[in-house]
């Protein structure tokens, strides 16, 4: 749920808009910010990375100009800060649940680095991958790569002197940034797993800027109906991606941006989604929605 950065604040009051509107999301922010400290804390490395991220002024006046491009100009949902930091968390979630399983990054798997340098690439390339958007959506995710560039050999460097290691961390970067709308598909876990935690970012707030901007479409009520979503180990997969509705309309929002992410990557095999529709808010024939091999059914009344 975005908080308003001071350029969409002075955007909401040219617009007639109270900015304070939303100020409540910021909460959403503030938890994703204690969960990404919170998994990398016996991660020194990447901690240490992370914190200068959120704090270097060039990546923050990326997300804002990513921002005000989508939500702003093109009506999207937020593309900022805020959606960076919760998809960070959610992608850090994913990962210690894959690990604990027994699933291996590629970088482990193929000899590459090490346990921490998967979450310094999971991290990493979460937070940015969305800037390229500042120019427009389409190639968004090659011109993210070429801008995170020059960000990441300046603030892995004190981190990763030696040349050849911090090249071969950055390359696994620039591929999650560059493949995580599946265009094209991620060829590694690290990969996956970026992309799958930005598609976790779904909550009502996420489409609220452009919902009060005047973008009513299917895409932004969809993503109003999402009340929360919970990334948790799962019964029948490794994790479980648990998702509560307002209504029925949410299911738009998960299969669109997070569903078809799940089952066309690596992680298919190892995480399963499930949505309900809070008890009490609206009749739907059906109770439950869980995936099953690669498409929601309903698990629990008459159909979905």
């Amino acid at each position: 749920m975005p908080r308003l950065s001071p350029l969409l604040a002075q955007v909401y009051r040219n617009r007639g808009l109270d900015p304070a509107i939303i100020s409540h999301f910021e909460d959403l922010e503030q938890w994703a910010v204690g969960s990404i400290r919170s998994a990398l804390a016996g991660f020194g490395n990447a901690l240490r990375i992370y914190e200068c991220m959120a704090e270097d002024v060039e990546v923050k006046a990326h997300w804002e100009m990513a921002n005000y491009m989508t939500v702003v100009k093109m009506g999207y949902n937020d593309h900022g800060e805020t959606h960076a930091k919760i998809a960070t968390a959610y992608g850090l979630a994913i990962l210690r649940l894959l690990l604990a399983a027994g699933a291996l990054p590629d970088l482990i798997a193929d000899g590459l680095g090490s346990e921490e340098d998967a979450y310094v690439v999971v991290t990493t390339a979460t937070l940015l991958h969305d800037i390229g958007n500042q120019a427009g959506r389409h190639g968004h995710e090659a011109l993210g790569v070429y801008l995170a560039m020059p960000i990441l050999h300046r603030l892995l460097t004190p981190v990763y002197p030696k040349v050849d290691q911090r090249v071969k961390l950055i390359a696994c970067i620039a591929h999650a940034i560059l493949t995580h709308d599946l265009n094209p598909s991620p060829l590694t876990l690290e990969a996956a797993v970026v992309a799958v935690g930005d598609g976790a970012d779904l909550t009502q707030g996420r489409g609220r800027i452009a919902f009060d901007l005047g973008k009513v479409d299917i895409h932004s009520v969809s993503a109003l109906a999402v009340n929360s979503v919970e990334v948790r180990p799962g019964k029948d997969a490794a994790v479980e991606i648990f998702v509560t509705m307002s209504n029925a309309a949410g299911v738009f929002q998960v299969e669109q941006t997070l569903t078809k992410k799940v089952v066309n990557t690596a992680l298919r095999d190892w995480v399963t989604v499930t949505a309900v529709v809070e008890p009490g808010s609206e009749a739907t024939g059906w109770e439950q929605l869980s995936l099953r091999h690669g498409r929601f059914v309903a698990t629990r009344g008459d159909s979905a």
